[in-house]
């Protein structure tokens, strides 16, 4: 599985929604230089989301007809917006991630494990200089409490060792879950939904 991952990753492999995000991680990564040898990481995350914003333009990804009416909530990484009745919008500034390569690599991580809830990227916003990625997502009516015991006994089946609160690691995989409180596993007909994850890559991921 850890070979199919880094094919994933690296657009090799198809996952539900994934062209446009590989091809945007591709973009990043072949231009992209060690964060040691910039300035500082915060340095390297603005140079990249320049060249980020290049992409976008070329791309025609601009997107700026959003509904702000239709606020839903938000959480230190993200605004949550109505789509329609079955989808929401999602805007996320990558605030999780030390880079934007890493929060692309999150979502076709998610995509791939999560295919019911795939992130699908539908383009890019700025809101008081703050770029914005905005990923649609079918909305998760909620039915039944979400009992972290059975997500935790979930994950385990799966390969991931619970490592403290909400988070885990796949130690075959070399990848890291974490935030996986309540509100970002629901249940809907006695089935787990996982809406919001964050996905990180090891030093490890990409050997063989």
């Amino acid at each position: 599985m850890k070979n199919e991952l880094q094919n994933v990753l690296s657009g090799k492999s198809e996952v539900r929604y994934g062209a446009i995000i590989q091809s945007i991680a591709n973009y990043l990564k072949n231009g992209s230089v060690a964060s040691t040898e910039t300035k500082s990481a915060k340095y390297y995350k603005e140079q990249e989301a320049t060249r980020l914003e290049d992409y976008i333009l070329q791309a025609n990804l601009w997107i700026g007809d959003i509904d702000f009416s239709q606020y839903v909530s938000e959480g230190a990484e993200q605004k949550v917006y109505l789509k329609d009745s079955e989808h929401v919008l999602k805007l996320n500034d990558s605030i999780y991630y030390e880079s934007w390569l890493d929060y692309f690599y999150n979502l076709l991580l998610h995509n791939y494990f999560f295919p019911d809830t795939a992130y699908d990227l539908v383009g890019f916003t700025k809101d008081n200089d703050v770029l914005y990625a905005i990923v649609k997502q079918a909305y998760v009516s909620i039915t039944d409490k979400t009992y972290l015991a059975r997500v935790k006994s979930f994950l385990e089946e799966n390969g991931f060792e619970n490592t403290r609160n909400n988070d885990y690691f796949n130690p075959e995989l070399q990848i890291i879950l974490e935030d996986l409180h309540d509100e970002n596993v629901l249940t809907r007909n006695d089935i787990l939904y996982f809406i919001d994850t964050v996905f990180y890559l090891t030093d490890s991921f990409w050997q063989k």
